[in-house]
């Protein structure tokens, strides 16, 4: 059983702002992954000069480690993936994945490889998600889609409660965060990697959901920790992204009668979503969205994606209604008009829901 752990791209300053204590707690860690893989994505050539010190200070003589450069930006998706091929041409089992912004508890890597090791139906297992340094509240137990393709964090900002620890070991989640988590690599060879397509955002989303239509799982280990210095405000800047990528997810591994069941409450919520960017300022990205699926690259892009989410599936729709939500459950977007809409669309959903026995 070989492990590796990959830290999550560098790229601007992150390396000078996060790796030192990222780091710090790998090699406290009670059991040490096999190999340690550190990616940079066209950084500059001091932040990449800080990672190359750091990296030598904390891993040398403690593990193998490797750095790999990628010359431009590759995004979360196409950065990872590029370790991720070294982890599978090197035949390692299982790859750990987390981000640079935040560090582990000292158990936290053991916990996830005796997870998914003692389980052969597990494609993923994600750490429980804590913020920091508000520690005592949750950053993720798990990632819920709504069916419209909304990714969220499940519990966001929740006190977290020990008493929880029992009742939320191996409970099943929509999809794993790409901030802490382990994949089974042999799985990942048959349903692909990231979708790179997707760039940054809902690329973890689009993994967990291959991964259920695939006939594996995905839980949450509770007991291992990651503690995420996460900044909610850094993500809503990337309006175009989050938006254009939800829509790629649903448009690929619906069912066709799916789609069309949810396509009224789908034409709603985009002159919401419209009035939504228009108030926010967000109305040029909004319009770049639409503008992408009026390429044709693109447009063969998603059907060749769509046929490959076909080919791979082994459960149908209806086997994963349990796991996706009818309403938005995130206090950072909480707002009068989304509890309003949340009212409509959970109604809308539990009611086409019964109707998908496909």
């Amino acid at each position: 059983m070989k492990t590796a752990l990959i830290v999550s791209p560098n790229w601007r300053d992150y390396a000078s702002k996060y790796l030192e204590e990222f780091l710090a707690s790998i090699v406290s860690q009670s059991v040490l992954p096999d190999k340690i893989f550190l990616i940079d994505n066209e950084s500059s050539e001091e932040s990449f000069s800080f990672l190359k010190v750091k990296a030598e200070f904390f891993l040398s003589d403690k593990l193998d480690w490797e750095i790999i450069v990628n010359h431009e930006n590759l995004g979360f998706a196409g950065g990872n993936n590029v370790a991720l091929k070294k982890c599978l041409a090197e035949k390692f089992d299982y790859a750990l994945l987390f981000n640079m912004d935040g560090f582990l508890d000292k158990d936290a890597v053991k916990l996830l490889v005796q997870k998914i090791n003692a389980n052969d139906s597990l494609g993923a297992v994600q750490a429980r998600i804590m913020l920091w340094p508000d520690q005592e509240l949750i950053n993720s137990l798990g990632n819920s889609t709504h069916f419209l393709g909304f990714g969220f964090c499940d519990a966001y900002k929740k006190r977290w409660q020990e008493t929880d620890l029992v009742k939320l070991d191996n409970k099943e989640i929509f999809y794993p965060s790409g901030a802490a988590v382990i994949v089974r690599l042999s799985l990942l060879s048959k349903i692909g990697l990231f979708d790179e397509k997707y760039w940054m955002y809902n690329e973890d989303q689009d993994l967990g959901w291959r991964i259920w239509l695939s006939g594996f799982k995905v839980v949450l280990a509770p007991e291992a920790v990651f503690y995420h210095k996460y900044e909610f405000s850094r993500s809503i800047k990337k309006y175009y992204w989050m938006d254009r990528n939800r829509l790629i997810s649903i448009f690929i591994h619906y069912k066709l009668a799916t789609l069309l069941l949810i396509l009224p409450s789908l034409i709603l919520m985009e002159f919401g979503q419209l009035l939504f960017a228009w108030r926010g300022a967000w109305l040029k990205e909004k319009l770049r969205v639409y503008g992408w699926f009026f390429s044709v690259n693109n447009l063969k892009y998603l059907v060749e994606a769509r046929k490959k989410s076909l080919n791979l599936r082994v459960i149908p729709d209806k086997d994963l209604l349990q796991l996706i939500s009818g309403t938005i459950s995130y206090q950072e977007i909480d707002s009068l008009a989304l509890r309003v809409a949340n009212l409509f669309f959970n109604a809308y959903w539990k009611i086409v829901s019964q109707l998908i026995v496909w």
